[in-house]
């Protein structure tokens, strides 16, 4: 049982602010389009909706980034956008949440910015719902002379950041070459490694902390995870396959799995399971606070637990929400016992 007490909680918070983080990985734009449901159309069994406002905010691998500021850390973007409007408009957005876009490139070749338009009906008193959803994207590899630009960008800055967060989409930029350029730059300078994979978890060697979903798990080892004797030997397998020093997997509301040296095998309960409203970047969350925390060197039954409330937090929130201090100081101190 992991108890914060109040004092720790603020002291525990506080004590994630003041690093520097490069996130490496996929970026998106989130288009929100809301609009109020009239009628049924007459040309399918669909609701039309007539346009009352549009949001666009930032999405994928700047979702950890936007968290990390928020806590009070660094954090600078290493990503690439396409040569049109939408990629500007991540530009502007970077600078506006206070996250450095330095390594930001624009594609030389053809490539469009990733842009995630969700349609959402809304009808008051009740809550908008997502109704449809079109994504615009590039699912290629990056292409060489982009690679080169990102690895050289990633020499730059790796030597001077505490760590290096790699937020991997599948949607090309963490190809094996950078994947390699990283770990290999991390590991000559002592920096350290936190993995987020929506998969090519083979990529992803020797980490300090590898985050995947219980989904994600079982499609990487190729077995079934329904028992805990089930998930306790599939992420031994898989901390074994990937020489990582710690390996979570997450599993919605049964909680999470983690293995590591110091702890062994350690299942923890969801801190909530009843308030969800929207899940979309709580894995975001949840690897933006592990990783501050694993930089300021916490226990790993402390990152997990810390990662753990402040998920909890984003999913009561819409869209990609981020984590305040003050609401993650609170919420470890009405959760100070964490059932393992």
């Amino acid at each position: 049982m992991i108890q914060v007490e109040h004092a720790d909680a603020a002291a525990l918070v506080a004590g994630l602010a003041g690093k520097h983080i490069l996130v490496v990985g996929d970026i998106s734009l989130d288009e929100y389009l809301y609009g109020q449901a009239t009628r049924l159309s007459r040309e399918a069994p669909i609701p039309v909706l007539e346009l009352m406002h549009r949001e666009v905010i930032l999405g994928a691998a700047t979702n950890p980034a936007h968290n990390m500021v928020s806590l009070g850390s660094r954090a600078t973007q290493v990503g690439i956008v396409g040569d049109d409007a939408e990629g500007q408009q991540v530009l502007e957005a970077l600078q506006r949440d206070g996250i450095a876009a330095d390594g930001v490139i624009t594609a030389e070749a053809h490539r469009p910015t990733t842009t995630k338009t969700r349609i959402l009906a809304h009808a008051p008193p009740r809550l908008p719902q997502q109704v449809a959803r079109l994504d615009r994207v590039d699912h290629r590899p990056l292409a060489p002379v982009d690679e080169q630009r990102v690895c050289a960008i990633l020499a730059d800055y790796i030597p001077s950041v505490d760590a290096v967060l790699c937020s991997d989409y599948r949607l090309g930029l963490l190809t094996s070459e950078v994947v390699d350029t990283i770990r290999n730059l991390c590991q000559q300078h002592g920096v350290l490694l936190t993995v987020d994979a929506q998969g090519n978890s083979h990529y992803y060697r020797e980490a300090d902390l590898f985050r995947c979903n219980n989904v994600e798990a079982a499609a990487a080892l190729g077995v079934a995870l329904r028992t805990e004797a089930e998930y306790r030997a599939g992420l031994e397998q898989l901390r074994a396959k990937l020489r990582a020093r710690l390996v979570i997997v997450t599993r919605g509301p049964d909680g999470l799995s983690m293995v590591s040296d110091e702890t062994g095998y350690v299942r923890l309960e969801a801190v909530n399971v009843s308030d969800v409203y929207d899940t979309t970047g709580a894995g975001d969350t949840f690897i933006a606070v592990a990783t501050l925390a694993l930089v300021s060197g916490l226990d790993p039954l402390v990152v997990a637990h810390l990662a753990n409330t402040a998920a909890a937090l984003t999913v009561r929130k819409f869209g990609n929400a981020v984590v305040q201090p003050q609401e993650l100081a609170a919420a470890l101190r009405q959760h100070h016992a964490c059932s393992v």
